[in-house]
Parts: C-alpha cells; structure tokens; sequence
C-alpha cells in the first residue's frame, strides 16, 4: 500500500493523538470486556487492518454506534465511523434470520398493521417471549413495541387539501415508528406546525432511513433505502419545501451514516433536512409566536439522546422545551440509556443493553418526574421498560401545551 495511501484513508484515523478519551467515554467498555474500545477498535485498528485484513476483530459488533467517542474525541475523529466502516467492509457474514426480521422495519410493520391488536397480544405473551427467545436470541425480557392498525400516512394523505391551504410548506420525513407504531407523534408534530401557519407534506415513498440495516450487516440494502430518500428529499427541497423530522435517529443517518458509511452523496439536501425542533425554535426566533394553554403544568426531565448529541441539537429541544409556560423542567446528566436500536433486543447484549442504561435510570428515578421527554423513540422504549415513567417526544409535549 502506498504511503499517501495509507495516510488519506477515509475517516481521518491519523489525526488521533492516542488520548483515550473516546475510551473513557465509551459505554460498552465499562460493562463489556469482550469489547476492545473506540480507540483499540477504531484508529489503532484501522492501521493494522489497512495493512491486512486479518486484523479485523469480529468483537467490534459489540459497539452501540452510540457516537459518544465521535463526541468526546478533541481531534474530531470519526471513531464509530471507522468502526462500523469496517464492519461493512471486512464482515462478510450472513445476517441471521434475526437481524434480518428486527431490521426490516418497514416489511414487519406493513405485515403487523392489519392485524395489530392480534400482533401486540401475542408478543406481550410470555410463551411467545420464551419461544423467541430459544428460537431467535430475542431476549425474552425485552418488551415489544406495540403496532398502530392505521399508518400515519393514511391520515396525512386524506388532509392533503387542507395542508395544502397553509401559506408555507414542509415535507415531514416520519420514520417507521411513527407510521407502524405512534402515528400520534405525527399528528402533534402537523398540530404544532399548523398552528405556526406550516403545512405538512409527505415525501414521495418514504423508505425506511436503514440505520438497522446497517447494523445488522444489511448495508446493500440500506444503500438502497439511501438512494431512494435522498431523491424524495431532492424532490421536496427542488420544489421549495425543506425536511423535518422527528427522530434523532433517523435524522443523524441520512445527513452522516449516509455519506460517511454507504457513499450516498447528499450534499445538496444536507442543510436542508432538520430536526422538527430546531426547525419550530427557529421560527419562534424570529418571530413566530405560539399560544399555550394558561391551566398547563408538567414536570418534564429531558434526556438527550446520544445521535442527538452528535448532532448537537439538543439545545434546541431543551429551549423549546423551557419556552412552554407550566413546565417545570429538568435537564438530565449526558448519559446513554442502552438500547441503541436493535441492539438491546438481542440476547447476547440484553445484559449489557441494561448495565449501560442503569445510571440514567436512576437519574431519572432520583428527579421523579411526570414524563421523560426525549427525541428517539427506542431510548423511549427502553426507559419505559426499565422505569416505569412514561416518555414522550417533546413535539408531544408541545403539543399538549397549545391552546385550541
């Protein structure tokens, strides 16, 4: 390998300075020997697996992609980046039956709409836990989250006329969750929008972002998913319509895992898609005003999630969020819940999934607060399976906030 090679490799590797602070800062290290840490992972890795791909070490599937070390590292990094590009690269494995059904979140969900009282009877059932669990390492502790019978876009698509009546226009990039599992996250986010004269359009066949499949060795086909999105996104900002969403998750894929991990250009969309927060607290800047219910009180502690972090929008989330008059509001210490998609899910991480969570479980046990706001919706299945306390996108919270 030629030496300018080597030194302009992808993910800017050689700028590490071996400070270990990804390594402090890693949540997988603390509770999970078998994974050898961003840095040894990461950087020093990729020096050795650029020299032959022998050294790639099959324990790097242990990383949440939770980019906390992309956060922490001074020399900016792309620590996960490097590690989950390797991952595509030199693990040629099949993706077990598993990973194929927790990543094809679109497929499972179109199937599990028609009947979705029936689906979330049978897999809240113990025996149904216990048989996937022996059968697919599904752990049997984890529990489901439940499936909507009607999709967000059935109810946006027969409001199209009425949206279509406001003076400016957004498309909405809504994620699976909030069309197979909570299209009511959808519907706060149009109220909320409305009610700052924005109407809410969707994208042209909106596919799943593919951060699972990526995850879960399925990156051809989340290159696929790429394509497709990044042309529907072109599509809506070429007609003058910017991108809002609503998942931190889905957001941070299509403007970093896209390009950084799968090769889709979106240059030109990029600054174009947004956080519906940072797109809502934006207009209030400038002048927009909203009206809030006068009888509103809720104690909200906010957690941030750790794509939010790298992101680095979250400030965004917690303004809106101090802006709502009756909100008694509580910043949580920066911590990572665990779950990390479907990571948490599998049998062999269950342990570790809930060891990394602990802390910010008992944050938000010590501060005991009404709901638990934050902007993922699989930090929110994990807090409310190991709390107890109920989590809402802080959309919903404004939302419920707003006069009539």
């Amino acid at each position: 390998m030629k030496l300018q090679e080597y030194t302009q490799s992808k993910h800017n590797f050689e700028e590490c300075t071996k400070c270990t602070v990804c390594t402090a800062y890693c949540p997988v290290l603390q509770v999970n020997p078998r994974y050898p840490g961003p840095k040894q992972a990461g950087p020093d890795g990729e020096r050795l697996r650029l020299k032959d791909p022998y050294f790639f070490n099959y324990a790097l599937k242990y990383c949440l992609n939770c980019k906390r070390c992309e956060v922490a590292c001074p020399s900016g990094v792309k620590v996960a980046d490097l590690i989950q590009a390797a991952r595509i690269k030199y693990d040629h494995s099949k993706p077990k039956l598993r990973d194929r059904i927790l990543a094809s979140t679109d497929f499972m969900g179109s199937l599990a709409r028609p009947l979705a009282p029936v689906v979330n009877g049978v897999t809240g059932l113990g025996i149904t836990k216990s048989i996937l669990d022996a059968t697919l390492k599904i752990d049997r502790q984890r529990t489901f989250p439940k499936y909507s019978g009607r999709s967000f876009e059935a109810w946006l698509r027969r409001r199209e006329k009425e949206q279509a009546a406001f003076p400016e226009q957004v498309s909405y990039f809504h994620g699976c969750y909030v069309n197979y599992n909570y299209p009511r996250l959808g519907k706060d986010l149009v109220k909320v929008l409305n009610a700052l004269g924005v109407g809410v359009r969707l994208l042209e066949k909106e596919q799943c972002c593919g951060i699972a499949m990526i995850t879960n060795g399925m990156s051809e086909q989340a290159t696929r998913h790429a394509r497709h999105n990044i042309a529907a996104i072109e599509k809506a900002v070429a007609e003058g319509r910017k991108v809002v969403t609503s998942s931190s998750t889905c957001t941070l894929t299509i403007r970093e895992e896209y390009p950084n991990l799968l090769g889709v250009d979106n240059a030109a969309v990029r600054d174009s898609l947004l956080m519906a927060t940072r797109f809502i607290f934006e207009k209030l800047e400038r002048g927009s005003t909203l009206r809030f219910r006068p009888d509103f009180h809720k104690k909200v502690a906010y957690h941030v999630p750790c794509h939010m972090e790298k992101l680095g929008w979250g400030v965004f989330t917690e303004k809106l969020l101090r802006m709502i008059p009756g909100v008694e509001f509580t910043l949580l210490d920066s911590a990572c819940c665990g779950i990390a998609g479907t990571y948490g899910f599998k049998k062999e991480n269950y342990a570790a999934s809930q060891a990394i969570g602990a802390p910010l479980f008992e944050q938000i046990r010590a501060v005991d607060p009404e709901v638990v706001a934050c902007d993922c919706e699989t930090c929110k299945w994990q807090i409310e399976m190991s709390t107890g306390y109920p989590v809402a996108n802080p959309l919903s919270i404004l939302a419920e906030a707003l006069a009539e």
